[in-house]
C-alpha cells in the first residue's frame, strides 16, 4: 500500500518534492524478541573452513588485481609509445624535467647558503662592534679613574706635606 505525500523543503525557493513510502504492518516494524532463522547455525568446523578459505582467497584476489593493473599499465604504455621516436621524445621530456628540478634545487640551496652566511656575517659584525664599544668604554673609565687617583694622590701628598710642616712648626715653636 503506497502513499504519496508532498512536502515543502526549507530552502529559499520552496521546491516541492515527492516521496513514496510503503507502509509496513506493525508486526514487521517491531523488532522481534526471538529471531527465527531458517539457516542452521555454523558449527566450529564450518567456521574454521570458512576462515581458511578466506585466508587463501584474499591474497589470490589481491595478486590478480595487481596483475590486472600491471597489464593495463603496460598496454597503456604500448599504445602511448608506438614508435622509437615517441619513446625518445618522452625520455627527453623527463630529462628536461629532472634537469629543471635539479637546477631549482641548486638555486634554493645557494639562496639558503647565502642567506645563512649573510646572517652569520651580520651577527659577527654586531658582536665585534659591541666588544669594541665595551673596550672603549672600559678604557675610558680606567683613564678617568687613573686621573681621579692622580688628583687624589696629589691632594693627599699636599695635605701630608702641610700637616708635616704644621707639626714641625708646632714642635719647633716655644710654648
Amino acid at each position: 500500500m503506497a502513499t504519496t505525500s508532498s512536502t515543502t523543503s526549507g530552502t529559499a525557493k520552496g521546491r516541492k518534492t515527492t516521496r513514496r513510502t510503503t507502509r509496513r504492518p506493525a508486526a514487521a516494524r517491531r523488532p522481534s524478541s526471538t529471531s527465527t532463522t531458517t539457516s542452521p547455525q555454523p558449527t566450529g568446523i564450518t567456521l574454521v573452513g570458512e576462515l581458511a578459505e578466506r585466508a587463501v582467497l584474499v591474497p589470490v584476489g589481491a595478486s590478480l588485481l595487481a596483475r590486472d593493473n600491471l597489464v593495463s599499465t603496460v598496454r597503456g604504455l604500448g599504445t602511448k609509445f608506438q614508435t622509437r621516436a615517441s619513446i625518445e621524445r618522452e625520455l627527453k621530456r623527463y630529462e628536461r624535467r629532472g634537469s629543471t628540478a635539479r637546477n631549482r634545487f641548486e638555486r634554493q640551496v645557494r639562496r639558503t647558503r647565502t642567506s645563512f652566511e649573510r646572517t652569520l656575517r651580520q651577527r659577527r659584525n654586531k658582536v665585534q662592534r659591541t666588544v669594541k664599544q665595551n673596550r672603549r668604554r672600559f678604557e675610558s673609565e680606567v683613564r678617568s679613574v687613573r686621573r681621579d687617583l692622580e688628583k687624589q694622590s696629589g691632594n693627599l701628598g699636599a695635605r701630608v706635606e702641610k700637616l708635616v710642616s704644621e707639626a714641625q712648626d708646632r714642635i719647633s715653636s716655644p710654648f
